[in-house]
């Protein structure tokens, strides 16, 4: 191996210790938010290991209190904008509490017309003790979503009810299965029942009348 390259690969190399090493919650995604490396700080804040938070989407892992904030990053990406971009975001840390903080992701990429990937840091800024007996909230869009698959509706059916494209349907399901820890989709329509975010006693069913107003 040239003197060069293997200058390289010890810089590489510790980088990745000082990744580990460091305190703050950090991680490397991809353009679409999918974490492809994360350092112990921020696995510890999901109650897990590095190795397994690699393919999770990291606005399932941090709920986005804004969604608006999430539109806009979004499209400012597809137009290869090279800002640094702040998320409010919650989550249940391991212990059960529920912490609040804010994502900030830059993106970084060897040249200006290379795909970026998203080099993102977790701040908490505070947490707050969960009542049991909390309602749940969820989006007029995913009250609407979770009373279609209730009816029985397939994801084809619910997309173009709600005017959304199937991939969209599928994006909030697996966003509010990994937010309730469901396993399969029947787990998820029994949750949201026992949340209180479906109307019990009524035909078809229909969300109740708690959810959140679209930003």
């Amino acid at each position: 191996m040239e003197a060069g390259g293997l200058d390289g690969v010890v810089w590489r190399n510790r980088a990745l210790t000082l990744f580990d090493r460091v305190a703050v919650p950090v991680a490397v995604c991809d353009v679409y938010g999918l974490v492809v490396l994360a350092n112990p700080a921020m696995a510890a804040e999901c109650g897990t290991t590095p190795g397994r938070l690699r393919g999770r989407d990291v606005l399932d892992l941090f709920r986005p209190q804004e969604e608006a904030q999430v539109e806009r990053i979004a499209e400012a990406l597809r137009l290869r904008h090279r800002s640094r971009y702040q998320v409010s975001v919650r989550w249940r840390a391991p212990d059960g509490t529920e912490r609040y903080g804010e994502l900030t992701a830059d993106p970084v990429s060897e040249s200006v017309g290379e795909t970026p990937a998203l080099l993102v840091m977790l701040r908490v800024a505070g947490d707050r003790e969960v009542s049991g007996s909390e309602p749940a909230r969820v989006t007029p869009v995913e009250g609407r979503v979770l009373a279609l698959l209730a009816r029985g509706a397939t994801t084809a059916h619910a997309a173009r009810e709600l005017g959304l494209s199937k991939d969209g349907v599928t994006y909030h399901l697996r966003r509010l299965s990994a937010r309730w820890g469901a396993a399969n989709r029947t787990e998820l329509v029994a949750r949201a029942y026992a949340l209180g975010v479906l109307t019990p006693g009524v035909w078809p069913p229909a969300p109740a009348e708690q959810a959140e107003p679209a930003e």
